[in-house]
């Protein structure tokens, strides 16, 4: 198992350019699998997650290379009615996204459940109520431990997601792009992964109106065509970079930052003392931060809670808690969607960090609290960057474990860090 060796204590300094968005680019290569043209997709982030999409769209019959680094060339002449791999799909929780195109494409799709990040339940019923609004057949089998789809052709759908699921929406986006007649997907979530692949598709040849809000209109097409993408920064990574910038007291600029995708985040931010400065399409966050919390009107503690987009982001949320260990007062961090999230701030506890944890979905942040350096594990993505932000404010060396699981989100992530000052080591 690989591990991140830490010495933490030194203020980080420099430029770093982002990766692509990684959730954006697994709802792009799954939704290649519509088309039987060439696709090219740019910027492409070289990460584990998408290295497994790939495999899995390989095994369906799609042919891939990789003519530079950080682009893809995608052709799915034909595709293949196959029972995936129960292994890929175990890596990824994003091999459910398979099922939108596949079913839409071949008619017939036997998937295994999904994998992906140990964070709570994450349910699947919206997928399969959204493929049923337009005309497919799901069954799930216990015993095989397998959802059975068949569909004799999609038709178009009015329908309303009993959640603002961002794959689900993904699925019902791909389904629907080329089903007979229009389709009104309402609740749609609407981050910026979800409006990447509806521009994505439209470059494809889909017909797809109000990008970016709760309720979509899609007009069916006979079949897609090839094309050219890029995908954008990714704003989880950015804000990453922010918070390792403030909690080791350095100045780094961050190049391509999409800015559009930031007011929220700026807006939290701001309330723990946090502010950048905006040149071009650049981030400057400068060194000497504030860092105290603002308290709620009447003097409160403040609440950081989690919603759909535009609000405050669930995967920032581990960032966000480590940043306000080091901010003067108190606030208080809730995310209602996943009862797992919070588990990895006993990691963070360990480290110095006042922390309490009221139930699955709530802790309390008091803060500043010196942080020390020490041997923790990564439980996912999210809390794994967050660990090695932590490791990198806290003097001396610290050991971040299961290093494999940052590497599904964040590329070459030691890499990056170096090249701002970091000494961090894979080992």
């Amino acid at each position: 198992m690989e591990k991140f060796i830490i010495d933490g204590g030194y203020p980080l300094r420099g430029t770093v350019t982002p990766s692509g968005n990684k959730n954006a680019a697994l709802p792009l290569l799954a939704a290649c699998l519509l088309t039987d043209q060439p696709v090219t997709l740019h910027n492409v982030p070289e990460i584990r997650d998408v290295l497994t999409m790939r495999a899995l769209l390989e095994s369906l019959g799609a042919e891939i290379e990789a003519p530079a680094p950080g682009t893809l060339r995608i052709q799915a002449r034909q595709v293949r009615e196959a029972d995936l791999d129960p292994e890929l799909c175990r890596r990824v929780r994003s091999s459910i996204l398979l099922a939108g195109p596949l079913v839409a494409r071949t008619g017939i799709l036997h998937l295994p459940p999904p994998g992906g990040d140990v964070i709570g339940r994450r349910r699947v019923d919206t997928h399969i109520l959204a493929l049923r609004a337009l005309g497919a057949e799901v069954e799930f089998e216990r015993t095989a431990n397998i959802f059975r789809f068949q569909a004799d052709g999609l038709r178009g759908a009015d329908m309303l997601l009993d959640e603002a699921s961002v794959t689900a929406t993904e699925n019902a986006i791909m389904a629907a792009v080329t089903a007979e007649g229009a389709t009104i997907i309402r609740n749609a979530a609407s981050e910026p992964h979800v409006q990447e692949l509806c521009r994505f598709l439209n470059v494809l040849g889909a017909k797809i109106q109000n990008i970016g809000s709760n309720t979509l209109m899609i007009e069916g097409v006979s079949s897609l065509g090839g094309g050219t993408f890029t995908i954008g920064p990714d704003y989880l990574e950015v804000v990453s970079f922010i918070g390792a910038a403030v909690v080791t007291e350095g100045e780094v600029r961050i190049r391509n930052a999409g800015l559009e995708y930031l007011d929220m985040i700026k807006l939290v931010f701001n309330r723990f003392g946090i502010t950048w400065n905006e040149e071009g399409t650049d981030i400057l966050v400068p060194a000497g931060q504030a860092l105290n919390i603002l308290p709620d009107l009447d003097n409160s503690i403040p609440e950081i809670k989690v919603m759909p987009w535009p609000a405050f982001p669930a995967d920032l949320m581990s960032i966000a808690i480590v940043v306000a260990t080091q901010a003067q007062g108190s606030v208080l961090f809730h995310d209602w969607m996943y009862e797992g999230r919070m588990y990895f701030t006993d990691k963070l506890k360990k480290m110095g960090a006042q922390i309490v944890l009221c139930d699955p979905h709530r802790c309390i942040v008091q803060g500043p609290a010196q942080l020390y350096p020490a041997d923790v594990e990564s439980p996912d993505i999210r809390a794994g960057l967050s660990l090695v932000l932590a490791a990198l404010a806290a003097k001396g060396k610290s050991t971040i474990r299961n290093a494999g699981q940052i590497d599904r989100g964040y590329e070459r992530i030691e890499e990056k860090l170096k090249t701002l000052g970091a000494r961090i080591e894979r080992v």
